[in-house]
């Protein structure tokens, strides 16, 4: 990408697109256009026609969605396939229209079949039945990538995909309703330290495994695929190694200070078994991750503890 190239971020003001435009302002780069949701609505096609014919964009970082945990995810199905089809379907077809030079779709690891072979690999697409609780959210995100896919092959669009895995960092959301486990715990053990509180009670048995990348490290990925990748498919993002909910919750007990007892809502279901991404195909690019798992939360922690 060049220096003075117009960059589009959609959804700069999340947590992976903020990292993006963090990670670009640090690269040298300063001509962006963006816009929030209540500047411009993704799922409107015609305010998104008319946004690219206007601003032109030469790159575009296609960040935005509607995103949730296991709750929110198998609460409001209908918004999450909807809203996340629409905003893809719209943006992908402007890039193309608008003559947009490369685009990158950001899905999530939520796309591969429930029960797939760990870890999981990029060719295992569409090979299973997916997790019932994030179905809908899964099927829109495969349904980016098949488009991404679709325009390169009809009109030759650098269009490319990649897949990360669970995403930590500044920016997250920490609502205790709709967000993912590993902030959602960091809001939990954080009060339950300064209530004094005895016990700390977490969703399922504690034994379904989780990988978790630093949304700084995935930003560096991205820029670093945007300028070496141009091929059909995905790539995964990832570090290659996973951890289980009760090691996690640990590392977080003791980040956040909390001395009291972990306990298990065995009510509560437990989502996916693993989910631990091959990142091979990443590595052979030569990129990898940076930043360790505990030295990251800690970091999160440091950053977010006065808002919890």
């Amino acid at each position: 990408m060049e220096k003075n190239a117009k960059i589009y971020i959609a959804g700069h003001r999340g947590m992976v697109g903020s990292a993006i435009l963090r990670k670009l302002q640090d690269e040298g780069y300063r001509q962006f256009v963006l816009r929030n949701s209540a500047q411009l609505d993704l799922r409107n096609q015609l305010e998104v026609s008319e946004f690219f014919r206007k601003e032109k964009p030469d790159y575009v970082f296609l960040a935005a969605a509607k995103v949730g945990g296991i709750l929110a995810n198998n609460t409001y199905r209908a918004e999450f396939l909807y809203d996340n089809l629409m905003i893809e379907a719209n943006v992908i077809h402007s890039a193309w229209q608008h003559g947009v030079k490369k685009l990158m779709f950001l899905g999530s690891s939520c796309i591969y079949p429930k029960l797939a072979p760990q870890p999981l690999q990029e060719d295992s697409l569409l090979t299973g039945p997916l997790e019932p609780t994030n179905e809908p959210y899964a099927i829109a995100k495969i349904a980016g990538i098949k488009l991404c896919d679709a325009y390169r092959d009809q009109y030759g669009c650098n269009f490319v995909s990649v897949m990360p895995t669970n995403l930590y960092g500044p920016n997250d959301n920490y609502h205790p309703e709709n967000s993912h486990v590993l902030p959602a715990m960091l809001r939990k053990f954080h009060e339950a330290k300064v209530r004094n509180e005895p016990f700390v009670t977490i969703w399922g048995t504690g034994t379904p495994r989780r990988e978790f990348l630093h949304v700084d490290d995935l930003a560096d990925a991205c820029f670093y695929l945007m300028q070496h990748y141009n091929e059909p498919g995905l790539v995964n993002i990832g570090v290659g190694e996973d951890i289980s909910i009760l090691e996690l919750a640990q590392i977080v007990a003791r980040i956040t200070g909390f001395a009291g007892e972990i306990r298990h809502d065995l009510s509560k279901p437990d989502g996916t078994p693993r989910k631990l991404m091959d990142v091979g195909k990443l590595h052979a690019m030569g990129w990898q991750a940076r930043i360790g798992l505990e030295e990251g939360i800690a970091r999160v922690y440091q950053e977010v503890q006065h808002q919890l």
